[in-house]
């Protein structure tokens, strides 16, 4: 593997590194990252089968810290739960990490990291799962609480995986955000601010859905998150279903009923501003397609996304997506059975031309013989919505991305769109979870013409700080961006 470049590498200094305040933007969506307050975004990767000493597929989470310079492996914080303050035991098969996600859920300044435990086994429960919230600050992560589910959560179903998506967003206006919680059961919705013991100001088990992923974002430009559930694949919509949230369950549940949106579908999803109206777009990805999931109307060959655009009434009922595979013209690459084009997505603005951009995690992709060896595309935002001009795809075989393609490698099993530099221009990053035994980051910085792959960068999970024992650690299986929970 190709030791980082020098754009990334800066001399060791704490991982604490921080400012005497929070800066002044750390609530705002610019840093929602930012969990030391110095005004740079972080990144958060989940390394969900990493060690933990002896124990097997324990889970961590490495923080990487923004800088001038981007992020480095000499400016980190892993976090497991084994970490003084952190609750919970690491067991073996929790696989803490396997989704993670940030807001500044106390209303401190500084951002928090919140982490799912889906496989994490509760009460004698078989992978109920859990939810842990790290608390950030002026000398970085430190400090934890679990975010317990609401009471008759689950009841009498297994296996519910409490915690496999997760999504932030203020709606109600009031500088707090609310959390809400995936999971293969009910799903569970907070209203913030929360205490330093994890408790929020209110929550509610959201029982009229069963949402394995969900996605928050203003899409009416109210200056407030919309929220909507996607419940995944079933028997009757195995291309999964999208509904907008209504508000909590009150008296009378059918008035808040969420709306279905019946031309929309999605397993995952990501609100940015695509077209640069001010309001935010959905978007929502399918990367199951009949090859994978054995049953008829699943996702175009190889897989899919959708895009539905914002407006002062938000997205509404009868809105057709604009809908992107691996066969519309001008997509990188050829639409194959078990690709999974859309397996990740994140939203961002590469060029800061004031367009936010799509890019698209493509695992399954084969090269030549290689199988699973993995890709990414990046579409580009316009005026006109999602397009296809100057796409690009990127794989460990594109000249100047370090590294070498290889069966199995999974480049793009997650993505994501963050300025890490604080120069306006998003950074690419692509996890590369099965490189190796330890799994791996692609990092390229953006520019005025997009992602500069001379100089880009691959770190792995060993330099950052993780254990591997007899199983792969998995080191980029998760960051803050969606990807498609199982």
């Amino acid at each position: 593997m190709a030791v980082l470049a020098p754009l990334f590498a800066v001399t060791l200094t704490p991982a604490t590194a921080s400012a005497t305040a929070p800066y002044k933007g750390a609530n705002t969506a610019a840093v929602q990252d930012d969990f030391n307050g110095d005004g740079y975004r972080d990144l958060a990767v989940g390394a969900p089968e990493a060690a933990d000493g002896s124990v097997e597929e324990a889970g961590a989470v490495v923080v990487l810290y923004g800088a001038a310079s981007s992020v480095s492996a000499t400016r980190r914080t892993v976090i497991t739960q084994a970490t003084t303050g952190i609750p919970g035991a690491s067991e073996d098969g929790d696989e803490f990490g396997s989704a993670v996600a940030s807001a500044d859920l106390d209303r401190d300044g500084y951002a928090d990291l919140v982490v799912g435990t889906p496989r994490e086994d509760v009460d004698g429960k078989k992978s109920r799962g859990s939810v842990t919230v790290v608390w950030g600050g002026p000398h970085g992560l430190q400090g934890g609480a679990s975010i317990s589910p609401p009471p008759g959560f689950g009841d009498g179903m297994t296996y519910c995986g409490f915690g496999m998506s997760l999504a932030t967003g203020d709606m109600n206006g009031d500088g707090a955000p609310e959390v809400g919680i995936g999971s293969r059961c009910e799903s569970a919705s907070y209203t913030g601010p929360f205490t330093r013991t994890g408790k929020a100001a209110t929550r509610y088990q959201e029982w009229r859905v069963n949402a394995r992923g969900l996605v928050m974002g203003d899409v009416n430009g109210d200056g407030r998150a919309e929220r909507f559930w996607l419940p995944g694949p079933s028997d009757d919509d195995v291309r999964g279903s999208v509904l907008a949230d209504n508000g909590p369950i009150g008296d009378d549940p059918m008035t808040t009923w969420p709306t279905e949106l019946p031309l929309a579908d999605g397993y995952a999803g990501q609100i940015g501003d695509v077209n640069g109206d001010g309001y935010g777009d959905l978007v929502t990805a399918i990367a199951d397609d009949e090859s994978t999931m054995n049953m008829p109307g699943a996702a175009h060959r190889g897989g899919e996304i959708q895009v539905l655009y914002g407006s002062a009434k938000g997205i509404t009922a009868d809105q057709r997506p604009k809908i992107f595979h691996q066969d519309t013209a001008g997509v990188p690459g050829t639409a194959e059975n078990g690709d999974r084009f859309g397996q990740s997505l994140s939203v961002g603005d590469v060029n800061a031309d004031g367009y936010a951009d799509v890019l698209v995690g493509v695992p399954g992709e084969a090269l030549g013989t290689r199988e699973t060896a993995g890709s990414a595309v990046l579409l580009r935002g316009s005026a006109t919505g999602l397009t296809t001009a100057k796409a690009a795809g990127y794989t460990q075989d594109t000249a100047d991305v370090p590294g070498a393609a290889e069966t199995g490698d999974q480049f793009g099993a997650s993505v994501h769109l963050a300025d890490l530099d604080k120069d306006g221009k998003a950074e690419t990053v692509v996890g590369v979870p099965t490189e190796n035994n330890d799994g791996c980051l692609w990092i390229a910085r953006g520019s005025t013409t997009g992602p500069v792959l001379r100089g880009s960068a691959t770190l792995c999970g060993k330099s950052a700080g993780i254990t591997v024992r007899g199983v792969k650690g998995y080191f980029g299986a998760a960051l803050t961006s969606p990807h498609i929970a199982f």
